[in-house]
């Protein structure tokens, strides 16, 4: 059976809330601390995200060509000095890069693209200012002597030259990134960077800080949920980066690097390239979760525990058994813990209400019930978080908390993803 336009246009709408090329416009840091673990400085993730093959058509597929991109990010970890990891996964060509600097963002000014010029340090690879990406590969900078607060605003630049082809990118970002004509890394507002978009994150992959408070990194291996869908732009209000602010005014001994590698529509058992409720895939949704491990996860910088919140894709998209997503998770489970690697559950939050067409049955329900009761009485796992008890509408279990909805009855608001991010216990993490 072939999907209808307007059901495919509303799954991935809802999956993916990708800003893409179509969204276009022109136009208090806590003090890092001395003290911590062995007083010894190691590196550690504090910043990354997922990517994923380009679109079919649009911006990403065509590439960059003598153009900037200004991206911002906030860092969870801070450090006295950082770097950054960039990835060309995806591409089919080398990609160079002309020149590259990082800084902070202006808190002067409420222009995102605009940075602190006291603070801008230019990125070298190897000793040189300039680079290539092999086609395939990731590209790592040298460090930089930048001392970054806990949560702190970074603006990385990057100059592409030459025609960069296809981009492997993170296309759901719920953060305003910038693009200009030319060599713009040193400017000092974002005044040339003529294009908005507030879909993406291109080529750029990790921030990396060096700390003498390393607690390792926490990756959250998720979906939309992870990736913040319907929180505010801009705001960081994604559940890991409130989870993040937790853990920095914890008050215990080291702060680890949250890491969220969330992909809107991903699945556990299902590509992107895979079939949506009988119709096609979209490349942006990203590889099934367990071929996303060895890039996302055991590539990342100290990973010393790993949330996965997955599943509600599988449910939704392809009415997937309970056995079918209970065995996928074990088997992620199995591999984290054979990499010495802690492995945290997380029970699927509700959706009833969900309006995309074969979103939401009452067979579908009761497997996510069925996942949800084995995910509560295994012991395979290094722990639980439990995400729907957090979330759900106690008079209507089977939907959220209506202060909690989002407004698609799939995706949470601010306040949402903050009682998401209240209920990981901090000793799983820590």
């Amino acid at each position: 059976m072939r999907i209808s336009r307007s059901v495919r246009s509303a799954a991935v709408a809802a999956a993916v809330s990708l800003a893409g090329s179509a969204l276009v416009f022109t136009g208090t840091d806590s003090q890092v601390s001395s003290s911590g673990p062995g007083g010894r400085p190691e590196w550690v993730g504090s910043w990354s995200t997922g990517v994923t093959r380009p679109e079919a058509a649009g911006f990403t597929a065509t590439g960059l060509t003598n153009q900037s991109a200004r991206y911002v990010v906030r860092a969870s970890a801070g450090g006295d000095q950082v770097r950054i990891r960039f990835s060309n996964i995806y591409g089919d060509r080398p990609v160079r890069i002309g020149a590259a600097t990082v800084a902070f963002g202006n808190t002067a000014t409420p222009v995102q693209s605009d940075i602190d010029v006291a603070s801008k340090r230019a990125l070298t690879f190897g000793g040189r200012p300039t680079a290539v990406m092999n086609k395939g590969a990731e590209l790592l900078s040298d460090p930089v002597a930048l001392k970054v607060p806990d949560l702190s605003t970074l603006v990385i630049s990057v100059y592409y030259p030459a025609a960069t082809g296809p981009t492997s990118w993170h296309a759901s970002s719920n953060q305003q990134n910038f693009f200009g004509p030319g060599d713009l890394t040193d400017a000092a507002d974002g005044t040339p960077y003529v294009t908005t978009r507030a879909c993406c994150w291109t080529f750029l992959s990790g921030v990396d800080v060096r700390t003498e408070r390393s607690d390792g990194a926490v990756v959250v291996l998720g979906d939309s949920i992870a990736d913040g869908t319907l929180s505010t732009l801009n705001a960081n209000n994604r559940w890991p980066d409130q989870l993040a602010e937790r853990l920095a005014t914890d008050r215990r001994p080291g702060m680890p690097g949250v890491l969220n590698v969330g992909l809107a529509g991903n699945r556990l058992n299902r590509d992107g390239t895979d079939p949506i409720l009988g119709g096609p895939g979209v490349e942006q949704l990203g590889l099934n979760a367990p071929a996303r491990l060895n890039e996302d996860v055991y590539g990342q910088t100290k990973p010393k525990a790993v949330i996965t919140h997955l599943g509600i894709n599988d449910l939704w998209m392809d009415n997937a058994p309970a056995d079918q997503i209970i065995a996928t998770l074990r088997q992620i489970n199995a591999q984290l813990r054979q990499h010495g690697i802690r492995s945290i559950g997380a029970t699927i939050t509700p959706y009833e209400g969900f309006a995309t067409p074969g979103g939401w049955t009452a067979e579908k329900e009761a497997t996510r019930q069925a996942v949800n009761q084995w995910l509560r009485g295994q012991h395979e796992f290094d722990g639980l978080v439990d995400f729907d008890k957090a979330v759900r509408d106690p008079g209507a279990p089977s939907k959220l908390r209506p202060e909690y909805d989002g407004g698609d009855h799939i995706h949470l608001n601010d306040t949402g993803y903050q009682a998401m991010a209240d209920a990981v216990p901090l000793h799983l993490v820590r």
